[in-house]
């Protein structure tokens, strides 16, 4: 084979493969592909909550030489349904298990916490204790309302 015609194979094959790699990236990124990479969005359907405040909660935690005081209110949100759920049967045992969690961590830990952390973990030992109390978890979310520390 001559130079020549080593060179313009060597130039088709070139612009063969930059060809295909723009008409893959094309259809992959394009709107409504199989990938969901550029996927529109549809919007959803608005979701409807009810809420119950668990007002002034407060808790003693034991700190560097002190004693410091935490006080929260808290939201509980469920979803709205046409009967309306009865939280008064539920906020003694919100009340029980965020003061006896919260009493438990040191001053520091507790107020280096993200508010974001700190609904997480309320979640989860409301969710635990309920179970553990055989009791109906009346909510979906916990959260902060309101957030004191003395």
């Amino acid at each position: 084979m001559s130079t020549s015609r080593l060179v313009l194979l060597m130039l088709l094959l070139n612009v063969i493969t930059v060809a295909g790699g723009v008409g893959v990236s094309y259809w992959l990124l394009k709107p409504g592909s199989a990938t969901g990479v550029a996927e529109e969005a549809r919007p959803a359907e608005p979701s409807h909550y009810e809420f119950f405040p668990v007002d002034k909660i407060i808790v003693s935690v034991r700190g560097e030489g002190r004693e410091h005081y935490f006080v929260l209110d808290l939201v509980l949100q469920a979803e709205a349904s046409d009967k309306p759920k009865d939280f008064t049967q539920a906020e003694p045992i919100v009340r029980n298990s965020v003061v006896a969690y919260l009493s438990s961590l040191a001053f520091n830990e507790l107020r280096s916490m993200q508010i974001g952390e700190l609904q997480q973990r309320l979640e989860v030992v409301l969710f635990e204790d309920f179970a553990s109390k055989n009791a109906v978890v009346p909510f979906k979310h916990v959260l902060v309302n309101k957030l004191l520390v003395q």
